[in-house]
């Protein structure tokens, strides 16, 4: 976990309200709320216990209804003494639609009108499967007034003395094909700005950098000395070795590859892991990663702040930059730098990076769009036959943007999400988005990408759509001028238009 201004880098539904909403539809007596105050719109929020007897219903609008529940002759709860402990889930949803007339799948009813409290245990361990340690080896030269052996290290000249530097983080498998498995970790695990570039390989990327599977994991020994004097280290049989194949100090991504025949070799069990489509504040979330070197742990909490943008020194040269982020609260150590920040489903919404020195409950990661945005840009340059390219390729649309009106809004779902309007502040002349006829004072509201609309809510929604274009792609732009809703022609994208990011 890097370091940044004292910073440190399915379900098991509730019993009781299935059970009280089972008497609810097993002809319980009830008082429903008027339609004049509950919209159709609003969901079950809560169910509890009234003072005298019976229940209250919470909605989501604010609005209550009063249950109250009969007892049968044998002194059970329910209708002719029976306690509705055969009722299903599918029961409730089907009672529920006959009743109301409401097109609801069952997913969208559990969603909205029952609470849930999930045993994550079988979605973590799913999770495991897809996560590694990583181990990494630099050089790096420390200045002195004269030469010599330093134990541990290399032999000096008259500049300074070198020794070998082990790091440690966290990576997910990110993709297999038939001959690899390529791992996303971040970008500051494999990289240190302090590596001697002339004896680290020729550049600062990590001369070595081995991964360990879940389940797999072994400690690096150091074992003596080798021929150029530098600490040795035995990272036993069950540890593959890797190879850096492109990364993005921007994003603070980067993508490794192992043979498939040595991770299959360990464990053929592996697999991907699986993407989410988003998340949501307050959702539940946990964390796996390599916490301080010592061995793959997890930790659970809750999104705290959807998107914000911190500032991080990922090539330390004494300039911190600014990275978009998602905020959580599952604690996260060093070491777990790289690893997935998983949904309560196991799918990976974010890679976990930075934390604040001090305040456990605030932790950050790169949001999944980010992620799967630089790593398939990564991997699609690596793929592309051309030695030239390699790292992030983006055009640049020459237009600068500014959020207006923000507002945070309630979805049919249940979940809330922000909103805002994304108005064009000025356009580079002669820049792509000129060209496309794009002009100060306009709203942008949808890129149109090989004629699929993708809607624009958030400023930051377009830099995540740029990392997904590719020559030849067809790209047009929807927007509003003066109140009037307009589209862009279509623009094919060629090459000469991408450029390392």
């Amino acid at each position: 976990m890097r370091t940044y201004a004292k910073r440190k880098a399915a379900a098991v539904f509730l019993s009781a309200l299935l059970c009280l909403a089972a008497l609810f539809l097993a002809s319980a007596c009830a008082e429903s709320a008027s339609e004049e105050t509950k919209t159709e719109q609003a969901y079950i929020v809560s169910i509890q216990e009234a003072e005298g007897g019976g229940y209250t219903v919470v909605y989501s609008d604010g609005s209550t209804s009063s249950l109250a529940v009969e007892s049968g002759e044998d002194g059970k709860d329910g209708k002719d003494g029976e306690d509705g402990e055969d009722l299903t889930i599918e029961a409730i949803w089907q009672a529920y639609i006959a009743e109301t007339g409401e097109d609801l799948t069952l997913a969208e009813f559990i969603g909205q009108y029952l609470n849930l409290t999930e045993d994550r245990s079988a979605s973590v361990a799913q999770s495991l499967r897809s996560c590694v340690s990583v181990y990494t080896e630099f050089v790096e030269t420390q200045s002195i007034g004269s030469g010599g052996f330093f134990p541990g290290g290399g032999m000096g000249g008259m500049g300074g003395i070198s020794e070998l530097v082990q790091g440690a983080g966290s990576g997910v498998i990110y993709k297999m094909d038939d001959d690899s498995v390529y791992i996303v970790t971040n970008y500051h695990v494999v990289y240190d700005g302090s590596a001697d570039e002339d004896k680290n390989g020729g550049s600062k990327i990590a001369r070595a950098i081995y991964c360990y599977l879940y389940g797999s994991e072994a400690t690096p020994v150091a074992t003596g000395y080798d021929e150029d004097g530098y600490y040795q280290y035995e990272y036993g049989e069950q540890a593959i070795a890797c190879e850096y194949i492109g990364g993005s100090l921007e994003a603070d991504i980067a993508v490794l590859r192992a043979e498939k025949e040595a991770v299959f070799a360990v464990n053929d069990g592996v697999r991907a892991v699986t993407l989410a489509n988003g998340y949501h504040v307050g959702e539940s979330v946990y964390a796996i990663g390599n916490a301080e070197g010592e061995g793959i742990t997890a930790t659970e909490g809750i999104v705290s702040v959807d998107s914000e943008y911190i500032s991080l020194d990922v090539d330390d040269d004494g300039t911190e930059e600014s990275y978009r982020s998602l905020r959580f609260d599952a604690t996260i150590y060093h070491g777990n730098s790289g690893g997935g920040l998983f949904n309560a489903q196991g799918e990976l919404i974010g890679i976990t990076n930075a934390g604040v020195e001090g305040y456990e409950a605030i932790c950050y990661a790169i949001p999944v769009s980010v992620a799967r945005g630089t790593a398939d840009n990564i991997l699609y340059h690596y793929g592309d036959e051309d030695e030239e390219t390699n790292g992030v390729y983006k055009v640049t649309l020459g237009v600068t943007v500014a959020g207006e009106n923000a507002r945070y809004v309630l979805e049919e779902d249940g979940y809330g999400k922000i909103e805002e309007q994304i108005s064009v502040q000025s356009v580079t002349e002669g820049s792509l988005a000129e060209t496309l006829g794009i002009a100060a004072q306009d709203v942008l509201t949808a890129f149109i990408v090989n004629g699929r609309e993708y809607a624009l809510s958030r400023t930051f929604d377009i830099g995540d759509l740029i990392l997904t274009l590719r020559p030849e792609d067809t790209l047009q732009i929807s927007y509003e001028r003066g109140g009037e809703a307009e589209v862009t022609a279509e623009y094919t994208l060629t090459a000469d238009l991408f450029a390392a990011a």
